[in-house]
């Protein structure tokens, strides 16, 4: 089993769920087991993107993007709702930013927005 730590983002989205939904969602990810990772398996995804190795697991509703720190650490990077304009940019590896990711995601909800008015 891993240590599991996680980033400000991922903490953010964490809390806007109920303390038993986050027992749920947080539950598979504790649980991997190093020939978990060494050999994915759906629901359990990997990639490299820009030099970094990252690692998707689905949890319900949620995917959970995380890198390996070390031998007994994984740190979660991103926790994105599935179906999301972030977690299809993600999924598709596009050549996008952190930072370009909110922005994208604030426009577009914005857009959204404005085409019920």
């Amino acid at each position: 089993m891993y240590q599991v730590t996680f980033s400000e983002q991922s903490m953010l989205e964490l809390n806007k769920l109920d303390k038993l939904v986050q027992l749920e969602v947080v539950e598979p990810i504790t649980s991997l087991k190093p020939a978990d990772l060494e050999h994915p398996r759906e629901p359990l995804g990997h990639f490299n993107r820009a030099g970094q190795s990252l690692y998707r697991l689905r949890c319900g509703g949620h995917r959970f993007y995380f890198e390996t720190k070390g031998q007994e650490s994984l740190h979660v990077v991103y926790i994105l709702h599935s179906n999301s304009l972030e977690d299809f940019l993600l999924r598709n590896k596009l050549p996008v930013s952190e930072s370009q990711l909110v922005e994208q995601h604030s426009k577009f909800w914005k857009y959204l927005e404005s085409l019920t008015k």
